[in-house]
C-alpha cells in the first residue's frame, strides 16, 4: 500500500517535469505508469491474501477498484484522452491516500471468534 501511494504520487511530479520543458518528463511518467500499474495488481493479489484469510473483503473491493481506475487512466494516458487522463489521475490518487489512512489506522489483524 505504501510503496503503491509513493508510486502514485510521484506521476504527476513527473507529467509537471515534461510540462515545463524537460522532455525526459514524459519518459519518467511513462515508467512511473508501468510501476504504479505493477504495485497495483501486486496489491491486488495481497488483498486477495487478506479476503481468503483474514475475511476482510474491504481492502480487495477498494483496490480492485483502484485497479480498474489505473487501468483505464494507463490506456487514456497512451491514447492521449488528457480530458479523462488527468482527472481520472487525481481521482485515483485521491482514493489511494483515502485506502492508505484506512490501512494504517485500522490494521488488519486477524480475529479470532469475532474479537481481536
Amino acid at each position: 500500500m505504501s510503496a503503491h501511494v509513493v508510486a502514485a504520487v510521484g506521476q504527476p511530479v513527473f507529467a509537471g517535469v515534461y510540462l515545463t520543458g524537460d522532455f525526459d518528463g514524459l519518459r519518467w511518467h511513462a515508467v512511473g505508469a508501468d510501476v504504479v500499474t505493477s504495485i497495483g495488481l501486486l496489491q491486488l493479489v495481497a488483498a486477495i491474501a487478506v479476503w481468503a484469510r483474514l475475511r476482510r473483503a474491504w481492502p480487495f473491493l477498494t483496490t480492485s477498484a483502484v485497479v480498474v481506475a489505473e487501468t483505464a487512466q494507463y490506456f487514456a494516458g497512451l491514447n492521449g484522452a488528457l480530458w479523462l487522463h488527468v482527472p481520472l489521475g487525481v481521482m485515483t490518487i485521491a482514493a489511494l491516500v483515502v485506502q492508505f489512512i484506512a490501512v494504517w489506522r485500522n490494521p488488519l489483524a486477524r480475529t479470532e471468534n469475532g474479537h481481536a
